[in-house]
């Protein structure tokens, strides 16, 4: 997958780090994890599971996408609205 990290979360000292199994991400702030974010296919397009790893709150709409790419930054803007970046 070729999703870099935003610029938006860049700003804020974010990263954006792929997994191995390129069907999770996670999102940093300096050494600590604070978000997960897990692809998974519906109704036979993608959604993106947006997890706080503090608490396991989810943020995510679950709005489907046509690809992969398209459903991780569908992801992390659903991050964006809910940091109110």
């Amino acid at each position: 997958m070729s999703v870099p990290t935003p610029d938006w979360l860049t700003r804020h000292g974010g990263e954006l780090r792929a997994n191995p199994d390129g069907e999770a991400y996670a999102v940093y702030f300096g050494p600590d994890l604070e978000y997960a974010l897990r692809l998974y296919p519906v109704q036979g397009k993608y959604s993106c599971r947006v997890k706080q790893t503090i608490n396991g709150k989810h943020l995510e709409s679950g709005a489907p996408h046509p690809t992969t790419d398209e459903a991780l930054r569908g992801g992390l803007e659903d991050l964006r609205r809910a940091l109110g970046w």
